[in-house]
């Protein structure tokens, strides 16, 4: 079965950290731009980082520039969001995606959900 699965999500304080890890199966992510994005109750789905595959950029929402690093891990076929300095508008359900970079085929995570209240 091709698919990715978020794990990782909690409850934080804000000022806390997390770390989301998304695995990949069925299919490697060496040829594939990722991504994650995220949802806030009443809000639509926002990108929040990706790296592209073609030239490896790194890009962040302004939002989370300077608190969010996104990486990831061929080897081990995951990717990571390493998220610092949480604040309450960071609460969201997050999810990880995966796209082919040839055919634009792409992978979405069923979600795991962050919550930054004290």
């Amino acid at each position: 079965q091709l698919q990715v699965v978020e794990s990782g999500g909690g409850l934080v304080q804000p000022g806390g950290s997390l770390r989301l890890s998304c695995a990949a199966s069925g299919f490697t992510l060496d040829y594939y731009s990722i991504g994650w994005f995220r949802q806030a109750p009443g809000k639509e789905r926002e990108g929040v980082s990706c790296i592209s595959f073609s030239i490896g950029r790194l890009d962040y929402a302004d939002s989370v520039k300077g608190r969010f690093t996104i990486s990831r891990d061929n080897a081990r076929n995951t990717m990571a969001l390493q998220m610092n300095n949480l604040k309450p508008e960071d609460t969201a359900v997050y999810y990880c995606n995966a796209e082919d970079a040839f055919t634009g085929s792409a992978y979405w995570g069923q979600g795991t959900q962050v919550t930054v209240s004290s």
